[in-house]
């Protein structure tokens, strides 16, 4: 998306921030901007439900005062006006806005409840496959060739004959097209719809999917009786012994045993459950027919509610099971799973196309019909679409695209960020549908700015968060800038504190300063040991690293005794020699032992961290005398 079309929804952290009811009063002015009462009362609420120690108002007030300044600084910078900070700004907006989009409330409950009611039934089913064309023609090609395929088979030809004919179902050869009972979020949405709106006994419409062109028949249709089980699993190996089973037997009969005494199931799960399901009591959750081996399937749908099973055998080892109970789950129960589903899936788009379609009545979108006309008579002039079209018709129009809101709209020249000049495209007839084609996605982006923008104009809560986010990238980068990586760059000035407060930095205990040379063997690391004397001090690394290559590595380092394993054995002769894989040839090539720290570059990390609140504690006193904080007293005692 162009940046200038980005830009606008930067106003949000600017003018369209500011805009707000009569009863969110200004509560203070920092560098001509204003800040309202509800800003200041949401962060002020959150800092103290983060707090161990609550703040006081005044307290809060003093920082909150700082970080506006730190923000307006951020701003004098232009921080907010980089390309960088527009597109992280623009991700940020587009999850925060979600919650708060009302209009897709609706469609979003009203797949949940579909998925839902759909869980309590089971659908059996048969299935065929052609695969998809290599482009539409060969798609419709496929789509025809399945209707022929279904003609066949309401004349009486048999389903499983045809299958193994054309089906290109990969899964045919051990189900021979027959799929048996499936339920909701099992397939692909679309697959799921025409199962669940196919009559029983009759056969779908070839349909497609993103995985193949698909016709179903609907066999029978149960209510779903699903168990919510949890169990105790002592496994025994694949090709377990007699005596390995007899062994495995007789710790679940003692498991058993504890059980019928009145030993807590969960607990005993937790303890000596062999399943990755032991941490949550051997909850199984809800399952249904088809999903466990045998006799555990069985054996769980028969017992009663409540029950505990006597142990048994699988395949995998001994299990107990409890029942907890049997049906469907809740739909709270469900509802997360259902969820993630639609995210999935085709209905996350769905939902999207609705609140985008609600949004350009909402906003009173519409194309410009000047457009329609302007686009016929230069492709027609042109007599073909092209990059010459693109540059010279595209680029050189003069008029908008598309209206909505008040005023609003956007230019025609837009487009050309979603066109692909290079297109090969038959006629005038389809490079107008193609180029027509591309407008939906800047208007989507258009609307769902706007929608944006007039939800931080009227709604407190979403433009106090979308506010905080802004703020606190600004925040960061600025305080990146003047503070963090300023003091590390700093490196005279960093010297010079350094030299001033020399003593502040005096060790407790020795420290070994220098570097530890690694090498894979011993017969490598003698070789080194006769290098040494040939290479020069001051390109000795360097020559080291040219000669050896791989076979060497090389840690410069400044530690005390116990932070280093290296640095312990060679400098202060304690420990075992570490075992380092590869690398177990080793020696000091430079340095040694010293007591107090010999230049700034020893204790660097704890000079730039004093250092960084010298910077912020200046940064604080050039903030108070560019930036003054206009506090209204009145307004500040209406704090909740």
């Amino acid at each position: 998306m162009k940046a200038k079309l980005l830009i606008s929804s930067l106003l949000l952290g600017t003018a369209v921030l500011a805009i707000a009811k009569v009863t969110d009063p200004v509560l203070m002015t920092i560098n001509g901007k204003d800040v309202r009462l509800s800003e200041f009362e949401y962060l002020y609420h959150k800092n103290n439900q983060q707090q161990i120690e609550k703040e006081t108002l005044d307290q809060y007030l003093d920082r909150f005062v700082l970080y506006k300044q730190k923000v307006a600084d951020a701003e004098a910078a232009g921080i907010d006006t980089t390309s960088l900070f527009i597109r992280e700004f623009e991700g940020y907006q587009k999850d925060l806005v979600e919650p708060f989009m009302t209009e897709d409330t609706t469609y979003h409950w009203q797949f949940v409840n579909e998925a839902y009611e759909r869980s309590k039934r089971e659908i059996n089913i048969d299935h065929f496959m052609l695969p998809l064309g290599n482009n539409p023609d060969e798609t419709d090609a496929s789509l025809a060739r399945m209707d022929s395929i279904r003609s066949c088979i309401l004349n009486g030809e048999k389903w499983e004959t045809l299958v193994e004919k054309y089906s290109s179902d990969p899964s045919k050869a051990r189900n021979h097209g027959r799929y048996g009972f499936i339920t909701a979020n099992m397939f692909p949405y679309e697959f799921e719809n025409e199962v669940y709106n196919t009559p029983v006994g009759e056969v779908s419409k070839p349909f497609r999917t993103n995985f193949g062109v698909h016709m179903i028949r609907v066999n029978e249709v149960r209510d779903r009786n699903d168990v919510h089980a949890k169990h105790i699993l002592k496994l025994f190996p694949k090709d377990a012994t007699d005596e390995q089973k007899a062994a495995c037997k007789a710790q679940i009969d003692s498991i058993y045993n504890l059980l019928q005494a009145g030993a807590n199931f969960e607990e005993l799960a937790k303890k000596e459950s062999m399943d990755g399901t032991a941490r949550n009591g051997g909850d199984l959750g809800w399952f249904g027919r088809g999903r466990m081996v045998q006799p555990f399937e069985d054996i769980a749908f028969d017992l009663q509610d409540g029950a505990i099973s006597e142990p048994f055998a699988t395949r995998f080892g001994y299990h107990i099971i409890k029942k907890v109970a049997h049906g469907i789950p809740a739909l709270s129960e469900v509802r997360n799973n259902i969820e993630t589903a639609i995210s999935r899936d085709s209905r996350a788009q769905l939902i999207t196309k609705r609140r985008l379609d609600d949004m350009k009545t909402k906003f009173n979108y519409r194309l410009n019909p000047d457009f329609d006309a302007y686009l016929t008579r230069t492709l027609t002039a042109n007599g073909k679409f092209d990059s010459t079209f693109v540059a010279q018709s595209i680029k050189g129009a003069k008029m908008p695209l598309f209206y909505y809101g008040a005023k609003e709209s956007v230019p025609v020249q837009n487009l050309l960020s979603q066109l692909n000049p290079k297109a090969l495209i038959p006629s005038v007839d389809k490079a107008k549908e193609y180029i027509l084609s591309k407008v939906d996605a800047l208007a989507d982006a258009a609307l769902m700015q706007h929608n944006a923008r007039e939800l931080a104009a009227s709604n407190p809560d979403y433009r106090n968060l979308l506010n905080e986010y802004r703020d606190g990238m600004l925040l960061f980068e600025i305080s990146n800038r003047r503070v963090w990586k300023a003091a590390g760059k700093d490196t005279v000035g960093l010297e010079q504190y350094f030299a001033q407060n020399r003593s502040r930095y005096n060790w407790s205990e020795p420290h070994f300063k220098g570097i530890i040379l690694s090498a894979k063997n011993d017969s490598i690391l003698n070789l080194i040991k006769a290098d040494l004397a040939r290479f020069g001090t001051d390109t000795l690394t360097d020559a080291l690293h040219n000669k050896y290559g791989n076979d060497i590595r090389m840690e410069r380092m400044v530690v005390k005794k116990g932070e280093n394993p290296y640095a312990d054995y060679l400098a202060f002769h304690s420990g075992d020699k570490p075992d380092r894989k590869g690398f177990n040839a080793f020696m000091i090539l430079e340095g040694g032992v010293i007591n107090q720290p010999e230049e700034m570059s020893d204790v660097k990390g704890a000079v730039t961290s004093d250092y960084q609140d010298v910077l912020e504690q200046r940064w604080k006193e050039e903030l108070a005398r560019k930036y003054p904080a206009k506090i209204n007293k009145k307004v500040l005692k209406q704090v909740k």
